[in-house]
């Protein structure tokens, strides 16, 4: 990527006015993600296919006259996505050359066991070549996601570390990494392991050296402006949101007050889409998916 795109990409992401979707369903929730899109397991047969009707659903999606970056900033991709094409155009390609949104890369291959109420990212074997790749691509930067499960501090020391470790791999191949420690929106003790997820992250931080810049994707804390100090720190370019299994209302209604973080819904963003619909229903659908988060995502 010429560096006039990534520094125009990075700036995009610093202060751009809008969201990412997340559109980065992995082998583990697409057969989910289908159903909720109208199409069961009987309507395909096979991994291949499976893969093939979640590509023409994210194409659809993408392809949408509402899915520009006067809302949608950014957008993490699938690796099959990234390697995949829409209209016969790299997807990057796509959305960054026609489109203006940033493009980036889920590179974690799925969670571990729960261990000290965690479940640590398992080993992302090839991760030197996967991001050789997505640079050649034209990736902008990498998503990679733990969990959280109840308020452990050795547990969510252990998550974040492994989330910074793998980020200065990024880092170290010219991407961005967005670091996603999610906490549970189920946890019995959620507001107290946010507290502790914050100021790890914040340790951490402060090891960074002065040209290594992470993202953070967090989970709506239940205390308004809890991440904001993690915000303002030098070493980040921008927190972003994730919808955890709220609605879209209830996301966006959380996400409002808080007003340093922007969206990066996956459900949420398709929340009420179906294949069965017309290309106008679908898109006035999304359209409407759209304004909600952009809304919320810029308030405050």
């Amino acid at each position: 990527m010429a560096s006039d795109d990534f520094d125009k990409q990075a700036r995009q992401m610093g202060s751009g006015q809008g969201f990412i979707a997340a559109l980065d369903q992995s082998g583990g929730s697409t057969p989910k993600a289908l159903r909720l899109y109208g199409v069961t397991e009987d309507q395909y047969d096979g991994e291949e296919a499976m893969f093939a009707e979640i590509h023409a659903m994210r194409s659809r999606i993408i392809t949408a006259p509402d899915f520009t970056s006067e809302k949608v900033i950014g957008a993490i991709l699938f690796e099959r996505t990234m390697r995949g094409q829409i209209d016969g155009k790299p997807v990057a390609q796509l959305l960054w050359k026609d489109r203006s949104i940033v493009p980036f890369l889920k590179i974690d291959k799925g969670l571990a066991d729960k261990e000290n109420g965690v479940q640590l990212m398992k080993p992302i074997d090839g991760l030197d070549q996967l991001l050789a790749d997505a640079k050649g691509f034209g990736i902008f930067g990498t998503k990679e996601r733990s969990v959280i499960h109840e308020a452990n501090k050795t547990g969510i020391e252990a998550a974040v570390a492994q989330q910074f470790e793998v980020g200065r791999a990024v880092i170290a191949a010219g991407l961005v990494p967005i670091l996603e420690p999610e906490v549970d929106i189920h946890s019995e003790t959620k507001a107290e392991a946010e507290e502790m997820l914050r100021d790890a992250i914040a340790r951490h931080l402060d090891t960074l050296e002065g040209d290594e810049t992470v993202m953070l994707k967090l989970t709506i804390p239940d205390v308004e402006g809890q991440y904001d100090g993690l915000a303002d720190h030098p070493r980040v370019l921008r927190v972003v949101a994730l919808s955890g299994g709220y609605s879209t209302d209830e996301a966006c209604e959380r996400l409002a007050r808080q007003g340093k973080m922007i969206a990066s819904f996956s459900r949420a963003l398709t929340e009420g889409l179906s294949k069965q619909q017309s290309d106008d229903a679908f898109n006035a659908a999304l359209r409407a998916n759209i304004d909600k988060i952009y809304t919320a995502s810029v308030a405050g």
